[in-house]
């Protein structure tokens, strides 16, 4: 009997609407990397532009400029590598990633939680 009366509590505090009135807010942002200081060769320059590691905290710094609360939901693209050639160094290059499109998300003011003034 008390399994049965505490499996029917955790069914319905499982489907009551108080778990899932977490909303977000959802904003597309697109920017590039910046490029490094120093000159490399061209196999070098791609290498350190393409890593994965700095992808993902570009993209984090991107929607964290937005604001307090904002975070990376999905990276959509991962933009394209471009390469621009030292004008005092011949055959070295400096490479970034330009266009990457990042979804950021936020917790919607409001939904989570009390509002002041309302019981």
């Amino acid at each position: 009997m008390k399994i049965n009366a505490l499996a029917g509590l955790l069914v319905i505090s499982f489907f009551s609407s108080a778990t899932f009135a977490t909303e977000y807010i959802y904003r597309d942002l697109m920017a590039n990397t910046t490029p490094p200081i120093k000159c490399e060769s061209l196999e070098k320059a791609t290498m350190y532009a393409e890593k994965p590691s700095k992808l993902r905290s570009y993209s984090k710094k991107f929607c964290q400029t937005q604001g307090y609360g904002w975070h990376v939901d999905t990276i959509k693209d991962s933009g394209e590598l471009t390469c621009n050639e030292c004008s005092d160094q011949q055959g070295l290059q400096k490479c970034y990633i330009k266009d990457i499109t990042v979804a950021c998300k936020r917790i919607k003011p409001g939904s989570v939680g009390m509002l002041p003034g309302k019981s």
